[in-house]
């Protein structure tokens, strides 16, 4: 049985919200899932990508909370 590893990309929204996808690594299948509306695609090239792409045009999420500078 193949192991199965998940890491997420979150992105915030300019209301501050959080959005959160999580891609699923199940041997050489990747699978992508929004937390906020459900959504799901198969991403067997770049998902992580592919997951910046879908907060941003689904949600505006597009603020990386891990390069946000403090002021």
């Amino acid at each position: 049985m193949p192991s199965t590893s998940t890491s997420k990309v979150s992105r915030w929204d300019q209301h501050g919200r959080e959005h959160v996808v999580r891609v699923e690594r199940r041997g050489v299948q990747r699978t992508i899932r929004c937390d906020t509306c459900g959504w799901r695609q198969g991403a067997q090239f770049l998902p992580w990508l592919k997951a910046e792409e879908y907060l941003a045009e689904a949600h505006q999420a597009t603020v990386d909370p891990a390069r946000r500078s403090s002021a």
